[in-house]
């Protein structure tokens, strides 16, 4: 009669046996997935947007390519640092883990340390420069500008008739914290409402658009926003 030590020592046996085979029968799969997880983890992933927050720029629907070695070198599956690589600047469309907000979001980089800012009426001021605006399309309840912001052009939209966000006081951006912006500035919960973004939640950027489903008609592809240029 066998005793339980034999019984376990056999089970093990086949468990290993078990694994073993799994193992030769998936193993390029298996790597694969390994290799895909670290890749989205610490190199490049893409990130669904499901708000109007960045409207005109980004669309709901839109699915993001983020760029995670745009400033950081980091270790996979985590949000460390291991080698600082550049420096988000103004105008850029940043990734960040809001611990303020619980959520991951994306805006727009407008103050970057050193920095004075303030904004009346939907028009910023950037160390004491007044941005310019051109109006670029308007119907009854927005109207879509083009916003200098010292030398990069980009698309907005503002309410015609404002908001109570559309104004905030001069504030100095100290180092390692940086002010967001949504593009759709009468509608994104940004450093207006969560305040400046610490430089350690920043995970990446996104200049394009992988693919899109339009959410209005049945997640229809627009093909149109298939890799387009942000």
């Amino acid at each position: 009669m066998l005793s339980i030590k034999q019984i376990c020592s056999a089970l093990n046996m086949k468990q290993k046996q078990r694994v073993t085979l799994l193992w030769n029968e998936y193993r390029g799969l298996i790597l694969f997935i390994i290799l895909m997880s670290v890749i989205r983890s610490a190199i490049a992933d893409w990130n669904t947007v499901p708000s109007g927050s960045m409207q005109p720029t980004i669309v709901e629907g839109d699915r993001i390519l983020v760029n995670k070695l745009a400033y950081d070198l980091s270790l996979p599956f985590t949000n460390t640092s291991l080698f600082k690589l550049a420096d988000p600047e103004r105008g850029d469309i940043i990734i960040f883990d809001s611990e303020v907000s619980k959520i991951r979001l994306v805006k727009r980089v407008i103050g970057i340390p050193g920095d004075v800012i303030s904004m009346r009426d939907n028009v910023l001021t950037i160390n004491q420069q007044e941005l310019t605006y051109s109006a670029s399309n308007k119907s009854i309840n927005y109207e879509d500008l083009s916003e200098n912001l010292l030398g990069f052009e980009h698309m907005i939209r503002v309410k015609t008739k404002g908001s109570r966000s559309s104004s905030f006081q001069s504030l100095l951006i100290h180092s390692d914290l940086y002010l967001v912006l949504g593009d759709n500035r009468d509608n994104s919960a940004d450093s207006r409402y969560i305040g400046l973004v610490p430089r350690k939640e920043i995970i990446g950027r996104t200049r394009s658009v992988v693919m899109s489903f339009d959410y209005d008609d049945y997640y229809i592809p627009r093909k149109n926003r298939f890799f387009h240029t942000l």
